[in-house]
């Protein structure tokens, strides 16, 4: 049988935190890519839509990624798994900065996304070495460490980026963040200890598709599944548009909603590392989800009545917080709910409903906006209000900590 490992020797007190400052480091490699990616696939002299499609590439492999390496280490444990998929993007780094035409840039980060699909693996761990009560503040920290990477990321690549100088000029990041990543790998060697024994104790595994259909006909699994995808869509849609929307109502320029996003990755670091785990440790996990969700409704709907910069910057700001105090808890309420056999694959699902929404969240907004600029925060706002609900429904399924649901 698979054990979750929770406490004592066999889980040094260091463990998740151990693991954070490793995804810190990939997810550094990460941020020092992705402002560079629109000026990358312009190099090639590619269409607005082939850019695009770089973009969506890599949620739409973490779509594919995320159930199948949640579901191989519950079976096979999180360190192999993890050592694995990050030598996947090292490589993936790699070949990016050789890459010669925009369909071979197009299929790396295809294969990039699959790689970097593991968040459930990353979420597995940290649910078998932390106790159920605790969950939600670890997690919270491996958000921080996201959002700290892709604030100082993006600063590090556009300082060792030459965008005047076709796709060789961004040779120098990509090996960076092939290096990081390949540091994290080694990292993960030395440092990180698996958490759970090999799995030989179920013969029979439900096939994937089962799999889906029992995860989302569960009372408690099946909401925040809805609620991930609901959020997800309404968020990645206000950020794909963001610049644009505020070029049109205020014209900023490309330093102006810089600066904007660099308040917006401050606020949710701070609020992830200080404040989530502390608040749903004493409030109850379904309690601050649905606080996360109302923040998240009032910050997009007030946005189309924003009068400038000061306005714009808060309201943005409290929609991050609002998602920087829910999902954590959303990875926190799955983990002790779902079944400790299947727990990565059910995190997996989660993240791959997910990354689902980062592809059509995107594209839904860029159909309303010419038509209505203050159209995608609009609908942002009227899609995750019913999520409050949700969000209260499948915790009250859950019931409290300690007591767990099959």
């Amino acid at each position: 049988m698979a054990e979750s490992v929770t406490q004592g020797d066999q889980a040094p007190r260091f463990a998740a935190l151990s693991l954070i400052a490793v995804i810190f480091i990939n997810m550094l490699g990460f941020g020092i890519i992705v402002p560079l990616l629109p000026f990358y696939a312009r190099s090639f002299n590619a269409p607005a839509w082939q850019i695009a499609l770089i973009f969506s590439a890599y949620s739409v492999g973490a779509f594919f990624g995320e159930p199948f390496w949640g579901r191989l280490s519950d079976k096979y444990g999180r360190k192999p798994l993890l050592i694995s998929t990050i030598t996947g993007n090292c490589l993936c780094y790699l070949a990016l900065a050789f890459a010669p035409n925009i369909w071979a840039a197009f299929l790396i980060r295809l294969v990039g996304g699959l790689a970097a699909g593991n968040g459930a693996v990353v979420q597995g761990y940290l649910a078998d070495v932390t106790p159920p009560e605790r969950r939600a503040r670890q997690m919270s920290y491996q958000g921080a460490a996201w959002n700290i990477g892709l604030i100082v990321g993006p600063s590090v690549g556009g300082l060792l980026a030459n965008t005047h100088s076709g796709p060789g000029g961004f040779r120098l990041p990509l090996f960076l963040a092939s290096g990081l990543a390949a540091l994290c790998v080694l990292a993960i060697i030395i440092f990180i200890k698996e958490s759970r024994t090999r799995d030989q104790g179920l013969t029979h595994r439900p096939s994937r598709w089962s799999a889906i259909g029992d995860a989302v006909s569960h009372p408690v699994i099946g909401r925040l599944m809805l609620l991930t995808f609901m959020v997800g869509f309404a968020f990645t849609g206000i950020e794909s548009v963001f610049g644009l929307w505020a070029n049109a109502r205020f014209h900023w320029e490309p330093r102006d909603i810089g600066v904007c996003f660099a308040f917006v990755g401050v606020s949710s670091a701070i609020t992830q590392m200080f404040l989530t785990g502390r608040l749903s440790e004493r409030y109850g996990e379904g309690r601050m989800l649905a606080v996360g969700m109302t923040m998240t409704v009032i910050g997009a709907g007030l946005q189309a009545i924003s009068n400038g910069a000061v306005m714009t910057i808060t309201l943005m700001c409290i929609t991050a917080i609002g998602q920087s105090v829910a999902f954590p808890n959303v990875g926190a309420l799955i983990s002790r709910t779902a079944d400790p056999h299947r727990q990565g694959q059910i995190l997996g699902l989660n993240n791959a409903t997910g990354a689902l929404a980062r592809v059509v969240g995107p594209f839904c907004a860029g159909l309303i906006f010419p038509h209505m600029i203050n159209g995608p925060f609009l609908m942002a706002a009227a899609v995750v209000a019913p999520a409050i609900f949700l969000a209260l429904s499948a915790s009250r399924r859950a019931g409290p900590v300690g007591q767990m649901s099959s």
